[in-house]
């Protein structure tokens, strides 16, 4: 008996090992470029089989993959509780987790440290007198496409066809200057509604993409002016860019032509509201000034988005803002609250662009 129960622990040992060993090693392989390469490589290639594999089921798979890991990880805390099941519980846990973690990374942790879409822009300082420039272009841009999209019953903004605008987003990508965008699209639509729509409403999170799937689910009760620059943003996690702020610019450098003026008017709303966000701490006045001079029509939009966030405030809200924060802190990214990356992104691309015309 004794011998069985010596066995179980340095199998236990064991494996927390491996799982320790893991940690050291990808936090390695992260700082040596020549492996994060290679880890891009692999994801251009497993991208496209995932892709290929996963799109034509209707539903998220990746949603059912996580609800089956809620349901084994609760029935092991429950036999973990439990002082008979407990050794042996706890040592299938530690294999699982050393397999979700090693899977994981290579899917997707390594491209966190892949080489930054600014180090490819040129540098200079950002002023606020240029950063209020753009924002009076945005302001003039959103009005102008606002008149040409379909309203609601309650005269905001609303999505008339949401498989045109997923099919122009990957017709888009082709059209991302190739001295930022070296990715290659796999012209496959992965794109599905969460099947937690309900809770993530009150957890801030507009969408997000599986990395064991390669799905991007989004959230479809979300108002009409996130919807479609959030399936861009998500549409750029799927080509491999995996820091936040990076799949802001990608979907920002795929909706700001489209034809399609829905795509387009979410994406120079939210363009508009980053640089307002940019700019509330330096100059107030300015900031309500620009929402000030809002369209009718553009006032009911930010007050459809206002009444969603209100109505779904919460503490879900609290725990996933602060958890979500780390997380983004602890992938070589600025955390939630800030857009200072997407900035500096935009305001260096548009030095470009102006420059090439």
């Amino acid at each position: 008996m004794k011998t069985s129960k010596l066995k179980l622990l340095y199998k236990k040992r064991f494996w927390a090992g491996i799982l320790l060993a893991q940690f050291l090693l990808f936090f390695l392989l992260s700082k040596v470029d020549f492996a994060v390469v290679l880890f891009q490589r692999f994801f251009e290639f497993q991208k496209q089989f995932h892709q290929l594999l996963f799109s034509k089921i209707p539903f998220s798979v990746g949603d059912f993959f996580y609800i089956i890991l809620i349901v084994i990880f609760l029935f092991f805390f429950i036999k973990i509780l439990n002082k008979k099941s407990r050794n042996n519980n706890a040592l299938q846990l530690l294999v699982l987790l050393n397999i979700l973690y090693f899977t994981y990374q290579v899917f997707w942790g390594i491209l966190y440290f892949q080489k930054p879409i600014f180090d490819g822009l040129p540098k200079k300082e950002i002023t606020s007198t240029e950063l209020k420039t753009l924002t009076k272009i945005y302001l003039e841009k959103c009005k102008k496409t606002r008149v040409q999209v379909q309203e609601d019953k309650n005269g905001v903004f609303k999505v008339t066809n949401c498989q045109q605008i997923k099919e122009e987003i990957l017709t888009r990508q082709k059209f991302i200057p190739s001295f930022i965008n070296v990715k290659t699209s796999t012209k496959v639509l992965s794109f599905k509604p969460s099947i937690f729509q309900f809770v993530i409403s009150y957890t801030g999170i507009l969408g997000y993409y599986n990395p064991f799937t390669a799905e991007a689910q989004y959230n479809n009760a979300l108002p009409s002016s996130y919807l479609p620059f959030t399936l861009a943003h998500e549409s750029a996690h799927q080509l491999g860019y995996a820091r936040e702020q990076e799949a802001n610019f990608i979907g920002f450098l795929i909706g700001q032509n489209s034809s399609n003026t829905d795509l387009k008017y979410s994406t120079e709303y939210f363009v508009l509201k980053s640089l307002l966000r940019a700019l509330v701490e330096k100059d107030l006045e300015f900031v309500e000034s620009i929402l000030s001079q809002y369209t009718p029509e553009m006032q009911r939009d930010r007050l459809a988005e206002k009444l969603f966030v209100q109505q779904h405030e919460g503490f879900l809200d609290v725990v996933f803002g602060f958890t979500n924060d780390l997380f983004l802190k602890s992938n070589q990214q600025d955390g939630s609250i800030t857009y200072s990356y997407f900035i500096d992104l935009l305001m260096h691309y548009q030095q470009v662009d102006n420059d090439s015309k």
